[in-house]
């Protein structure tokens, strides 16, 4: 607890949006995905993760995840990890779109506490107390970005989860939730694709 009351942000979401080159995106917004299975709607939380959320709208209006497969499926028990985006194997993908305005194929780690008014970025929770005071845990329909590097998050490459799973919580930047359509994300499996996104609002 008194790890999480000292932290002290040196950088805050305007300095990664100008260093990233997009504008920041500080509100909630919705994106319907259409995909193969069908289509479901997914809130972004802009409001708790503006430069996660202002980089994946980015990549939507930069047409990136058009014709993109879901490309690993993980399936446990009691979860199934959903993984899309731009595949980092595909080589020929890159190479035909190097005009893309993406400055880095990373991100920061962002995460948002309860009692602070700033996320945190390039920070990991090592001690699990303090996943107690996140805003955003992994739950049902949750959607993150996969890691890059220790605090670090992909620029194209996201994953779904089917159920909560504590033991992830602080670690991923969780950016939005399916609201609507959580049928559709649990008959998808792998090579189904995205054939469309629109920003609702």
């Amino acid at each position: 607890m008194l790890q999480a009351c000292s932290f002290k942000n040196k950088v805050d979401s305007n300095y990664y949006c100008q260093k990233l080159r997009f504008s920041c995106i500080k509100r909630n917004k919705i994106v319907n995905f259409k995909t193969t299975k069908g289509d479901f709607e997914v809130e972004l939380f802009g409001k708790d993760n503006p430069v996660t959320v202002s980089n994946f709208l980015e990549n939507i209006e930069d047409d990136i995840y058009i014709n993109q497969t879901f490309y690993k499926i993980i399936i446990y028990p009691q979860i199934k990890f959903i993984h899309g985006g731009v595949n980092p194997q595909n080589k020929l993908y890159f190479e035909r779109n190097q005009n893309l305005n993406k400055t880095s194929p990373s991100i920061p780690l962002e995460i948002k506490f309860k009692e602070e008014s700033k996320p945190r970025y390039n920070y990991q929770i090592k001690n699990p107390d303090e996943t107690e005071n996140l805003v955003n845990t992994f739950e049902n329909g949750s959607i993150a970005m996969v890691k890059s590097g220790k605090n670090k998050s992909s620029s194209t490459e996201f994953f779904f989860v089917t159920s909560k799973i504590p033991e992830l919580d602080g670690r991923y930047s969780i950016f939005g939730k399916i609201i609507k359509g959580l049928d559709v994300l649990k008959k998808i499996k792998k090579e189904d694709y995205i054939k469309a996104l629109e920003i609702s609002n």
